[in-house]
């Protein structure tokens, strides 16, 4: 494996101080989002260290396909190899350092760099180098490899030479809410890549809160707008869609426990190396799906689950996505930092392998609702973004009904502070 597991994070006193004073209910100081030096602590403390989401099984299903993904300043390739295993490797030639492969997905027999033809297996070795001497030995320049780990379709990676410990017990626990949908066998419909104008933490902190759903009409379609409050701080303005909340949610608790399907909520997120929250919950409307009316998008349905009235499973894993799966299709959401004001959001469906378009399901209406939610989301970031570099800025409170955005900055920050002491 690599050895990234030492990467140093930035020293400097005014990032140390910065983390050491952080205010707990508070947003974080303007250099977390806007400073480059802090954009470095956050590869070398956060996206080298911890499993990061990178793509889904069903992106690799058969032997030499392939699919890249940028985590920072690092570009992986993930592929199936000859054997059917999932790999992972850095999309770097051993001979001089050209990017090996540029296409962001595909399938080749062999790995072949563009430059001087330097050809790997699927293995990562190094099976053809041209004009080189007679003491050349190949064995010694195969693929640097990256740790690689597929939870019930979702595939994650690892740059550290010890990933944290705790993964093994988390994927333990969610597997069993991901495998009835059988995302392992899915088929990817869509993949959507959009540069939002703002940090990699904006776009998560704005995903933890449904405080600014109001701008999202349609998703609040189905999805209830009561998320991350409860009965002592719900607006009276909120109390008839919560009232319809309580109603799809004893019905569907009803349907799951008939089933045998895992529901209950698992909330770890601030208390662990791989944070995650994890819950089947119910959806409004006819409550099957993320559609105008709440009705399924596709036939078949995930898996051979027996009906589409499932509401939806959620998920989210620190640092870097989130995951929406209902019965007739899957959408995973990975946040890829560029630049400290410059984030990719890559979202992915998936539906049922044998699942055809324009006979089983129409795409724009499937990718209606989340398109629009992202271009949403991605306006409110550009304008936090745009807000805190002002020197006016300075942090606010969080409401209660925030307090997974709270979450995940306390996660943050105890991981900083962890990278920190090791140097």
């Amino acid at each position: 494996m690599t050895s990234l597991g030492d990467t140093k994070a930035p020293e400097g006193p005014r990032v140390r101080s910065a983390v050491a004073r952080r205010a707990a209910g508070r947003s974080l100081e303007a250099p977390f989002y806007t400073d480059r030096e802090f954009f470095g602590l956050d590869i070398a403390a956060i996206f080298t260290r911890h499993w990061i989401f990178a793509a889904v099984d069903a992106e690799v299903p058969e032997p030499g396909d392939y699919t890249t993904v940028d985590i920072g300043p690092y570009p992986v390739i993930v592929l199936r190899d000859e054997e059917e295993n999932l790999r992972a490797f850095h999309n770097v030639c051993r001979h001089r350092g050209a990017r090996l492969l540029d296409a962001g997905r595909g399938s080749a027999g062999n790995l072949v760099c563009g430059y001087h033809k330097w050809t790997y297996g699927t293995d990562g070795a190094l099976r053809y180098a041209p004009s080189q001497p007679a003491s050349f030995d190949p064995s010694c320049f195969g693929l640097k490899s990256v740790h690689v780990r597929s939870v019930g379709g979702l595939v994650f990676v690892c740059l550290a030479d010890r990933p944290p410990a705790d993964f093994d017990d988390v994927a333990a626990r969610i597997e069993p809410y991901l495998l009835p949908h059988d995302l392992r066998h899915a088929k990817v419909a869509a993949r959507s890549d959009i540069v939002e104008d703002g940090n990699w933490k904006l776009v998560m902190e704005n995903n933890r809160e449904c405080y600014h759903c109001d701008g999202h009409p349609e998703l609040l379609r189905t999805f209830f707008p009561t998320y991350g409050y409860t009965e002592e701080n719900l607006p009276p303005q909120l109390r008839p869609a919560h009232e319809r909340y309580l109603r799809a949610d004893a019905e569907t608790r009803e349907t799951y426990e008939r089933l045998g399907l895992p529901y209950a909520l698992i909330e770890e997120l601030d208390n662990r190396a791989t944070g995650f929250r994890i819950q089947r919950d119910a959806l409004d409307l006819a409550g099957e799906s993320f559609t105008a009316d709440g009705k399924a998008a596709c036939r078949p349905l995930l898996g051979g689950l027996p009906t589409p009235r499932l509401g939806h499973l959620a998920l989210h894993m620190q640092p870097n996505s989130w995951f929406h799966v209902v019965a007739d299709h899957a959408i995973t959401f990975s946040v890829l930092p560029l630049a400290p004001d410059k984030t990719v959001l890559r979202t992915t469906w998936l539906v049922h392998p044998e699942a055809t378009e324009g006979v089983d399901y129409d795409l724009d209406t499937l990718t209606k609702i989340w398109t629009a939610t992202n271009e949403q989301d991605a306006h409110l970031v550009a304008r936090a973004q745009r807000g805190i570099s002002s020197p006016a800025y300075e942090p606010g409170p969080y409401a209660p009904t925030e307090y997974q955005v709270e979450a995940f900055c306390n996660w943050y920050i105890t991981r900083l502070r962890e990278a920190l002491d090791d140097d």
